[in-house]
């Protein structure tokens, strides 16, 4: 269970009270801040596009900052606007939870983070199908894992540029989301723009198996994001076409409190505000 510091006192209105922060960004914050919404909980919600905002019921008591935050700009934003932070960020935004971390302990503000469940039933053998699952990006690149494969990349935008060197050793192919900054990226990693897909998730699994067929892809490298990141419909399509599914692990942080009960990250939401 989680700990939460003594409550400020109540009033009459929401709105006069110091709100909580929600790291947003995924499915699962947009249903903590639909609850918060209900719950008429003041919450100051932060996103890094301005395309998530969209996201988040249009409620009183929600307010949705678009940017990235510096390490600087957090100390001051918890210390001065918020009561707690609830981090329901991707399992993959490392920076902004060890920072939001560290901020908190040293503050001594609440901080609970919600982790959406592992995704179970993965496979450990090395047969043709199989999903295997890589401790890092670094463990991927330094094997043979990739080399003369035909490779789709589902990993976002943020890591492609690992994969500059390896143009030459395989055929690569990204998906990324449908945004500006995901294609320069891309391109700025020597991905050419026929072997680009921009898509928004979720992405069902017929459609997964036929662009696997269309660029006859012989291994799809993911994260190990669960369910919501689609890792379930990616091992369900590799298994049926014998294609290997590469998975790389979550980051290994060190959270001082977490669930992956969205009741109870709504409890302590309440908790936070008596």
């Amino acid at each position: 269970m989680f700990q939460v510091e003594e409550p400020q006192e109540r009033t009459g209105s929401s709105s006069l009270l110091t709100p909580l922060w929600l790291i947003g960004g995924t499915q699962e914050s947009a249903q903590l801040a639909e609850a918060i919404a209900r719950a008429n909980l003041p919450c100051i919600i932060s996103v890094t596009t301005e395309s998530a905002r969209a996201l988040y019921p249009d409620a009183a008591c929600l307010q949705v900052r678009v940017g990235r935050f510096t390490c600087l700009e957090i100390e001051a934003f918890v210390q001065q606007q918020v009561v707690g932070v609830l981090d329901a960020s991707h399992p993959y935004a490392v920076e902004i939870s060890q920072s939001a971390i560290a901020v908190c302990q040293k503050l001594g503000i609440p901080y609970l983070r919600y982790e959406r469940p592992v995704f179970k039933g993965v496979g450990t053998g090395w047969e043709q199908g199989a999903e295997k699952r890589i401790d890092g990006f670094e463990s991927l690149l330094s094997g043979d894992y990739l080399q003369g494969q035909r490779v789709l990349l589902t990993i976002g935008y943020r890591p492609l540029h690992l994969f500059q060197s390896w143009q030459d050793k395989a055929t690569l192919f990204a998906r990324i989301l449908p945004s500006a900054i995901a294609l320069e990226s891309a391109l700025k990693a020597g991905f050419a723009n026929d072997r680009l897909i921009c898509l928004r998730p979720p992405i069902s699994a017929a459609l997964e198996a036929a662009l696997w067929r269309q660029w006859n892809i012989s291994v799809v490298v993911t994260k190990a994001s669960g369910a919501p990141g689609g890792e379930d419909v990616k091992r369900t399509v590799a298994a049926e076409l014998g294609i290997d599914l590469i998975a790389i692990d979550r980051p290994n942080i060190e959270y001082p409190q977490q669930t992956s009960d969205l009741s109870v990250a709504l409890d302590f939401c309440r908790m936070l505000f008596g």
